[in-house]
This record gives C-alpha cells, structure tokens and sequence, in this order.
C-alpha cells in the first residue's frame, strides 16, 4: 500500500484504533508516529477505569497539539494539568468535560498554577469545577473562559486583560454564598475587553448588575444573567442606560415585567438579535407580542413558561416549587388565557415552550426555521395559524393530539389529506419523529407544472 494512502487511511481512525494500528508492523508504527507528531487537534474519552497515566502516554506523542477536548469518565486531579503542561507547550485550547459519575478534584491554586504557566493558553472551559474553593486566575493570552459546577467560592479573580468571553455557572444549592458583586467589580477593573458575558446562579440580584454595569465595558456586547429571581426591572433600567449596543440579552428566570420589556425595546432596536426572556411569569403575552413589532433585527425569542395556565397557578401543596410559588405570587398578571400574534421578517427560532396559558397563536415568519410549542397543552387547534413557509421543525410535545394534527396539516397544506401516510418512527429515546414530504408549489399551468417544480424544504414535527 503506497504510504500516500495508508496516511490517508490512518488519519481518519479514532486514538484508540490509531494505538492499535500502530502494533500491526513497522511500516504502520512509523506512518502512526508521524501522524500523533503532525496533529494539532486531539479529543478524547478517557473511560470510567483508565488511568491518567494513559492519557499522559498520548498526550507525549502529540507535541504540535494546539487543540485539545477530554471527555472524562474517571476522576480528574492536578495530575492531569501536568501531563497537559509537560507534553503540550503550544496548547491553545483545552475543553475538559466530565460525566455524571466523574469527579473533578482540581483546586483553585492548581487551575491557577496551570493558567500561569500556559504562555499560548487562549481558551478554558471546564466542567464540574465544585472543588476550587477559590481562585485567581492571571493570564495576558486567555481571550475566553468558561467554568461551570462552581460553588461558595472564597475569591473569584480574573486577572486577564485580553479575555473576551466568560461564562461561570454556579451550583443550584441555596447555601452558595460566593461574593458576585466583587467578582463582577474585579472583571470590570481587570477584564476591559469583555465582550460576552454568562453568569447562572440564583444568588444574581439587582447589586450584582449594578455593579456590571458601573464596570463601564464599552465592548460588551451579549449579556446573559440567568436564574436571577431578584433581578427585577431596575436592573432593565440600568443595563439599558450602560449598554445601548447589546446585540443578544438572556435574563431568563428573572422578575422582570412588562416594564422592564417596554424598556428593552425603546433601547435596542436597532441592536438587539437575541431575546431570551424565559422562566419569567410577570411577562403578558401582549408585550411579547410588543417586543416582536419593535425589535426589526430579531432573530431569536425564547418566552418558554412565561404565559402559563392560570389555573394552575393556585397551588399551595407542600410540593410546589419555588417558581410555581412566584407564579402564584402574581397570579394576578395573568387572569385569562392568551393569544399571541407575531408577523416578522427575520424571525428564525421562536420557542415557546410550558407556555400553557397561551390558547390562540397566529405567526407570519417567513423566515422561521425552529419553533417549540413542547407542552402548550391549551393551545387550541382552530386557533393555530402558522404562516411560515420556511419551517423545518416543530416541537410539539406534550400538546394535544388535535393540534399536532393541525400543525402537521398546515405545514403540509397540499397534502393534508394523506396526513395518515405520513412516515412515523419510533426514536430510541421513546420520541416520535413524522415526516411531512415535499409538496410543489402552485403553478398556473400545467405546463409549467411539468417544466418545473419548486420543493418546499421539509419540516419535522417532533412528538415526545
């Protein structure tokens, strides 16, 4: 075999099989040596039993690596930050994910021990990081930063002039008490470039944004503060005053109501792509529908459980949950069921999901690609228009079996009569996946019928 073609072959084998290839003879042995030598991008899933020692012996025969993703599944330590650092010096990206039964032991000083010495470092996302205590994290290269499973954290520095992106997601457990208020005051003061921010913990309060946006970042440019339910409309108040330029804003599970929408359109209309306004229950339908006429550069909406069924909002039991109880507290906002109509020309993904209050639904996106109605279990089928030529799937489940039938006869206008030939099959999850086929458009001639067809792309409707 000419040694063009067995390189070719080789290449595109897993590590594994690269490993085994590798004691099939000489010739193999060195066409695989040169390979591991020449590669600059390396994932790998390191199994429950495996050693680290392991991973140290590939990460040896790899010293071009500038990319490297570790999917783990046995527990994770500093020593694996050493092997990286011996065997890897001109990393730039380093992704290190954990399963549910793995456990990452890494401390803050060794992730900071680590960034120091990585000269070339620019991207670090890590998983599971409950067990980093705290940390300082001092770098002139790293331009993004994603942590997550963090939790009562004594120090939180992010000492990175160049860092552009970071994302920190906190553990869901009440008795957090890590400072966010410094923490956001430090990445103003060391961190001017940021231009993307994602912070997720219950702890985020109005303090917090005021002290993000007294930071004063000129670039920012996406703004996520997720599960925040004391962030309330003054915090809409000062994000607008600060940062007029946002171009995505994810407040979901926030407090923030009509107002604080009001205020969202007036400040970003000519700005604003990305609205995600999810698990906020004091947002009406009216001003959702108010947020599409105003905002022309819309090109994703997320109002999943904001119109929810007012007659479940009187629940008292002792198993209610926290968001079902700030439900309840403004069960007020919402005394009837809704309707909701948008008509918009660049809309692409809507999801409206949990939104159980909602019974009527009319959409004019012509460029509508992704809509989610997963449990809009009161939407009636009658009241269901969806003007939406582009559509490719739709995620109905939870909803009832008259409106799955009406959205796969309105996505499917030309055939509705063979909705009962429709391909059905059943996914390994228990999912239903149907298949609406290609239909042609109107013609008006036969002739033209025969010299031409026009296929409309094909949509999903998605039943769990």
């Amino acid at each position: 075999l000419p040694a063009i073609c067995l390189w070719d072959i080789l290449k595109r084998l897993p590590p594994p099989e690269l490993l085994s290839a590798a004691m099939v003879c000489k010739g193999w042995r060195e066409t695989t040596r040169r390979l591991w030598k020449a590669a600059e991008m390396l994932r790998i899933r390191v199994p429950a039993r495996a050693q680290v020692g392991l991973v140290g012996s590939v990460l040896q025969k790899c010293p071009g690596l500038v990319n490297l993703s570790l999917r783990m599944e046995s527990d994770v330590d500093a020593t694996l930050l050493a092997w990286i650092t011996f065997s890897c010096p001109n990393l730039e990206f380093l992704e290190i994910t954990t399963s549910e039964t793995a456990i990452n032991r890494i401390t803050g000083d060794e992730l900071g021990r680590f960034v120091a010495d990585r000269r070339l470092l620019k991207s670090l996302k890590m998983e599971a990081c409950s067990n980093l205590g705290g940390f300082a994290l001092s770098s002139s290269s790293l331009s993004t930063i994603w942590l997550s499973g963090l939790h009562s954290l004594s120090k939180m520095v992010f000492n990175c002039p160049n860092l552009k992106e970071i994302s920190v997601d906190f553990s869901r457990h009440e008795n957090d008490n890590t400072d966010l208020v410094t923490m956001v005051d430090a990445l103003g003061r060391n961190c001017p470039r940021l231009q993307n921010i994602h912070i997720a913990s219950i702890q985020l309060s109005n303090a917090v944004v005021l002290a993000l946006t007294a930071a004063q970042l000129r670039g920012l440019r996406m703004l996520s503060l997720v599960l925040g339910s004391d962030i309330t409309d003054a915090s809409v108040a000062a994000i607008a005053s600060s940062y007029p330029n946002l171009e995505l804003l994810d407040l979901s599970g926030s407090s923030i109501t009509d107002s604080g929408i009001g205020m969202i359109c007036n400040v970003f209309p000519d700005t604003l792509s990305r609205l995600l306004v999810a698990l906020c229950p004091n947002i009406s339908a009216s001003f959702i529908q108010f947020a599409t006429a105003q905002l022309p550069l819309l090109e994703l909406l997320d109002c999943g459980l904001t119109i929810c069924d007012p007659n479940s909002l009187d629940s008292t039991s002792e198993e209610t949950t926290g968001f079902e109880l700030a439900q309840t507290s403004n069960a007020k906002v919402h005394l009837s069921y809704q309707k909701l109509i948008i008509k918009h020309g660049r809309l692409k993904k809507l999801s409206l999901w949990g939104c159980s209050g909602l019974d009527a639904l009319y959409l004019n996106c012509p460029e509508l690609k992704d809509l989610n109605l997963n449990s809009c279990k009161n939407l009636y089928p009658e009241r269901l228009v969806l003007q939406c030529p582009n559509l490719e799937n739709v995620h109905a489940s939870g909803c009832q079996e008259l409106l799955i039938g009406a959205i796969q006869s309105q996505v499917n206008n030309n055939f509705a009569g063979v909705d009962s030939l429709l391909p059905c099959k059943r996914l390994a999850d228990g999912s239903k996946r149907v298949r609406v086929p290609h239909f042609l458009s109107a013609q008006s001639s036969d002739d033209d019928k025969k010299r031409r067809r026009v296929e409309r792309p094909k949509c999903n409707v998605l039943v769990f």
